[in-house]
This record gives structure tokens, sequence and C-alpha cells, in this order.
């Protein structure tokens, strides 16, 4: 059987040489089967990288959050059938924090071949440049969007970080980024450190950690960016 290759694309509108390593990219180029969270953004992506073939002709299945457990095994088919496979995202890294970790699980248990490639992570760009402790820590994904359940899963994770000395991240959407850290700001410690990476890789990035008390009145520095938020207690 062939291999599944798992290709990081960029975190935002920059150029694949900038952020992805030759290997990557060579790869990238050189297959016609792909699995993918979105057609339209997949092309995109492969046609940045100079993939030589019409992207047209790519063999081109989704798997997102509305792909039925039921249809993931079919999509081992072309690797069963001796083509090697690409995984992509829609940003950054594939099968984290995203739903093509089935596909991952599904090759693992048919013995195929996984080969995870180089390239940009919001999580673990956002743990590097925060100062906070990464020699031991946890991501949450997307905390609850509304009041109180986000103010109380905050000081949730606030207790685990300061009893377990764990870095806690998460990550929002552009257009709730500056109310999770009002949240944040408002519902912590004033002591507790609280990091933001947003637009990471990209020209506009803002990477930033201080006090709760010193995020109070700045929250709109995040407002419309993707961004990725620890807690240190």
């Amino acid at each position: 059987m062939a291999t599944l290759y798992l290709i990081p694309v960029p975190l935002g509108p920059v150029s694949p040489d900038a952020c992805l390593p030759p290997d990557t990219l060579s790869v990238a180029r050189r297959l016609d089967h792909f699995v993918v969270e979105r057609a339209k953004t997949a092309r995109a992506h492969l046609k940045a990288m100079g993939h030589p073939q019409p992207i047209q002709a790519l063999h081109l299945e989704e798997l997102n959050e509305h792909t039925p457990a039921s249809a993931i095994a079919a999509l081992l088919a072309p690797l069963k059938a001796g083509h090697d496979v690409g995984l992509l995202s829609e940003a950054g890294c594939p099968a984290v924090a995203d739903p093509g970790a089935a596909l991952v699980l599904a090759a693992h248990r048919e013995d195929i071949t996984v080969v995870p490639l180089i390239g940009p992570s919001s999580i673990l760009l956002a743990l590097m440049a925060s100062g906070l402790g990464g020699q031991r820590f946890a991501f949450h994904g997307y905390l609850p969007a509304r009041e109180p359940e986000r103010s109380q899963k905050i000081r949730e994770l606030e207790k685990t970080a300061r009893k377990e000395k764990a870095t806690q991240l998460f990550i929002e959407t552009p257009y709730r980024s500056a109310a999770l850290l009002d949240a944040l700001a408002n519902a912590v410690n004033p002591d507790t450190l609280i990091s933001v990476g947003a637009d990471l890789s990209l020209p506009s990035q803002l990477v930033q950690t201080a006090r709760a008390r010193d995020w109070k009145g700045r929250t709109d520095r995040v407002k419309d960016r993707l961004a990725v938020f620890g807690i240190a207690a």
C-alpha cells in the first residue's frame, strides 16, 4: 500500500515558500490524490504551492465536520490501490484540532504508512512565543461562546493551570477574539498571565504575554484576528 502524507499549509495569505520547507512542497507537488477539509480552499493552496498539474484534474475528496464516520473507510481506497495521498486542512497542520485525525486513525488501523511533514502549527507557534511553560500544556479548542458558560470555563482552566502547573491553550475565531480576551481579563486573577498569539506567521502577527490586569482596556488589539490564547497561573 501507499503512504498518507500529512501536508501543512500556510496559516494565512502568505507565500507557501515563506513557511513551508522544500521537501514539504516537493511532496505536495508530486501527488494527485488528496483528502481535504474544503475543496475550494485546497485548490487555492495547491495552486500557490506550484502544483504542476491542472488543479481541476487532481482527485480531491472532502473530510470535514459533516463527514459521517461510515464514510471514512472509503477515503482510504486510493491508498489501498497504490496511490500516495496528501491530507490538507484549511490552515496549518492537518489532524491537529482538525477532522483529518479520523483519516489518520483509520490509516493506522489498516497498517498504512503515515508521514507527517514540516509546516506551521498555530498552537505550537503560540506556545513557543508565549514564554509560558512548555513542559506541560493542554489545548482545549474553542471555549463556550456565551456567558456565563465562557467565564465559568475560564475559571476552571485557571484552576487547572495553577494545580497542575500546566499552560492552558485555546483558540477563537476572529469575530469573537476581542470578546474572549475581555472575558479572560475579567474572569481570572489579576496576576494570572495571559498570552495572545494572533495572525501567527503573517505580516500582521501579534504575540504578547501580560498579566490579566494589564489586558483590560486593550482587548481591541485582537479584534477580527484569529488568535490562540494561553493562561498560566
